[in-house]
């Protein structure tokens, strides 16, 4: 896709070239590119743009990073935007060194420049056919300055290697007054002959210790009307190599920030570093195993599969330090991450951290609890909802357990039981009639902010059913009865005179002014409108289904879903569509499955065949996602439905079965046990199921049982 390498690359093609054919590497299937572009085409945005604003790609980014690292090193193009990358761009301020893709982080942007700078205006034009990426590596040539930019990383540690114009004078723009968050303090400063070092404090504090191979003459302040700028000079070096700066960060300290880099990097060239990320990636991405399938499909699934792993990040240094929720700096003996993006990746994103990096996902199970410990007592939360109930439960139920499960469980009991600031909004009205009110009032527009009291009270039912789990585990059995007579309440809203879920206000009426064509950010849904609410009870679907008067009451609701089109409303957060299903946004993403429960399960195949067919390289670069990832939740989809499995009900150790793109998947855990699954047929409609040398009956196989290591046949037939 990209031309321009490094000579050592290329010297490195031909030798490998003349050994043979080579075989290609898992990396080799990844894009991180993919996710970059933004829709712009009615045909696949749904509806004719008419805001001047863009709407939401999948907000992710290209640049380097190890999995669930501290640092993601990558370019920014626009402030303010999501990840800070966007493909239609023509300018980079510069590369970043943290990146989750939502509207925050993007921490120390530096970039090598020449000549005479002007700190209002100091981007430099890029081309896209002198960029490239791959996992663990990113390279671009800058035109305004040529120069040549290549980055790689470890988990605390960023690589910066600058071929400058022969004879031009080194410079170096640190924009430490910008991030995507307000910069509060900050500071830079020369340490020796090669070393600088400083923090920027934008919403974490983030310090760094930068080592170069050629001698810092000084630092510079530099403003203008419009902007500041540190710029960092540098001198001459007899080899007139290029520039390589290797930075250590640290959320603790400058000296933890030098003592990262020392242990991870400082010995190290730029090549070898580069190696062993790519070795890293390699190393997880084989944990599945794909075979059959056309490229573009391994393409897409190795990508989507590597973007699952980006976040939650690392927060804690080489000796376990890291600064905890009260600001002190602790050592708990275990990894910190920051929190999941938990309204949108327990869906299924945070279980297939699980299945393949256990160790992980027992750590941040254990920073949310001690984060949760030192802010009130409850457990954290993100943007909507309660849905760490889920992930601990699930998470734990699949044999996760290195973690204290009572002291998570005492935080989220709290979430449940306890209203207050931290815990679950609304909840005195929930607990009291069993659902959650939504104001009186007429001809709200789309992005104005309410309850979203509809979509909060069907999943606090479904968090009270996971917090039930926990409880049942550990023999609490007055919660256990409380929360699963709670875990009902997503009847409470159904309203059966248009089958759909309904807001009410106060005094128990529904609201009138209801049109379940219209999408709302957060009046009765959460960025939705009803159609793509419907059928949310992943922990009780025969009882949802029972909402209806009849199955096939319940089948024409999916068809006409599936069917009736979008009304043309523009949403910056809503692409994707297919009737009024939504793909590009989360509320929708366990509905196909519905079908399955009322004996239709090929129609669901149809639908999920055409979502993977269809949402996931869009566009005229097909770069673009139908909707925003949200820190994986969207690529991890694909790659559950690609395996044939997925986590329709993430709080319960076991996967619904579709039918696989692939022929055979081998699927290693993460404990080391391999089991295979293997597609029969090139039929839409599944046969028969078997695991080993049994039957599966019904549609669902556990956890434990994959862990046996067997074979997981899935038979289709004609229809």
């Amino acid at each position: 896709m990209m031309k321009l390498i490094s000579p050592v690359s290329f010297l490195l093609t031909i030798l490998l070239g003349c050994t043979g054919t080579t075989k290609k590497r898992l990396t080799d299937y990844v894009n991180p590119f993919l996710g970059t572009a933004t829709l712009w085409e009615p045909e696949d945005l749904g509806y004719v743009r008419t805001w001047k604003e863009r709407t939401w790609g999948a907000e992710v980014f290209p640049g380097s990073s190890l999995p669930n690292a501290m640092v993601q090193l990558s370019p920014v193009t626009q402030f303010r935007s999501g990840a800070g990358y966007q493909y239609e761009d023509t300018v980079i301020y510069g590369f970043s060194h943290t990146n989750k893709g939502h509207w925050n982080l993007l921490h120390i942007p530096l970039l090598p420049v020449t000549g005479e700078i002007t700190p209002g205006n100091y981007a430099s034009v890029f081309r896209h056919d002198n960029e490239s990426a791959h996992p663990g590596y990113y390279q671009v040539f800058l035109e305004t300055y040529g120069v040549n930019v290549e980055l790689t990383t470890t988990l605390r540690c960023g690589f910066h290697r600058y071929t400058y114009p022969k004879g031009a004078k080194k410079k170096l723009i640190a924009d430490m007054t910008r991030s995507n968050n307000r910069v509060k303090d900050w500071s830079i400063q020369k340490v020796d002959e090669y070393t600088f070092s400083g923090f920027q404090d934008a919403e974490e504090k983030m310090c760094f210790y930068a080592v170069s191979n050629y001698p810092v003459k000084d630092i510079r302040q530099l403003k203008d009307d419009k902007h500041e700028v540190s710029l960092v000079n540098f001198g001459e070096n007899r080899q007139n190599k290029p520039l390589e700066l290797k930075i250590g960060f640290s959320f603790v300290s400058i000296e933890n920030a030098k003592m990262n880099l020392e242990e991870e990097m400082l010995g190290k060239s730029f090549n070898q570093v580069r190696e062993e990320a790519g070795k890293e990636w390699n190393r997880l991405l084989s944990k599945i195993k794909v075979f059959g399938g056309t490229e573009r499909e391994k393409g897409v699934f190795y990508s989507t599969l590597y973007r699952s792993f980006l976040w939650p990040a690392l927060r804690s240094d080489i000796n376990g330090d890291f600064t905890d929720e009260r600001g002190n700096v602790v050592n708990e003996e275990f990894h910190y991450y920051t929190n999941p993006s938990f309204w949108d990746d327990y869906r299924n994103k945070l279980v297939l951290l699980g299945m393949l990096s256990p160790g992980v996902t027992a750590d941040i199970i254990k920073s949310i609890t001690d984060r949760g410990e030192k802010r009130g007592g409850y457990m954290p939360t993100f943007f909507h909802g309660d849905h760490a109930s889920a992930f601990v439960a699930g998470s734990y139920l699949r044999g996760v357990t290195g973690f204290d499960l009572e002291r998570a469980y005492k935080l989220l009991l709290k979430n449940a039981t306890v209203p207050g600031h931290g815990g679950r909004p609304y909840l005195n009205e929930y607990i009291k009639r069993g659902w959650i009110a939504e104001k009186d009032t007429v001809n709200v527009p789309t992005w104005d902010e309410y309850k979203a009291a509809v979509t909060k009270t069907v999943e606090y039912a479904y968090d009270d059913y996971a917090t039930a789990l926990i409880a049942k585990e550990l023999g609490d059995e007055k919660n256990y009865s409380l929360l699963m007579e709670r875990s009902n309440n997503y009847k409470n809203l159904f309203d059966p005179s248009t089958g759909f879920w309904r807001g009410k206000i106060d005094n128990g009426d529904w609201i009138a002014d209801f049109d379940p064509y219209y999408p709302y950010f957060a009046y009765m849904y959460r960025e939705a409108n009803a159609w793509q609410s419907l059928f949310f009870a992943p922990h009780d679907p025969e009882g949802m289904i029972a909402l209806y008067p009849s199955r096939r009451a319940v089948e024409q609701k999916l068809d006409s879903l599936f069917t009736e089109p979008w009304r043309g409303y523009e949403a910056h957060n809503m692409t994707g569509f297919m009737g009024n299903y939504c793909h590009g946004n989360q509320p929708s993403h366990s509905i196909p499955y519905t079908y399955y429960f009322i004996d239709r399960q090929e129609k669901a195949q149809c639908v999920l065949d055409s979502i993977m067919d269809r949402f996931y390289d869009m566009g005229a670069e097909k770069l673009a996602y139908a909707g925003m990832d949200d820190a994986g939740e969207m690529s991890a989809w694909y790659v559950f439905n690609a395996i044939g499995l997925y986590t329709y009900s993430p709080a319960d150790p076991e996967y619904i079965i579709s039918v696989p793109l692939f022929n055979e998947v081998k699927f290693s855990l993460g404990e080391g046990r391999e089991f295979t699954i293997r597609k029969e047929g090139k039929g839409k409609k599944i046969g028969q199921i078997t695991y080993g040398d049994e039957a599966i009956d019904g549609w669902f196989i556990s956890h434990e049982r994959l862990k046996d290591g067997k074979e997981l046949i899935i038979k289709t037939v004609e229809y």
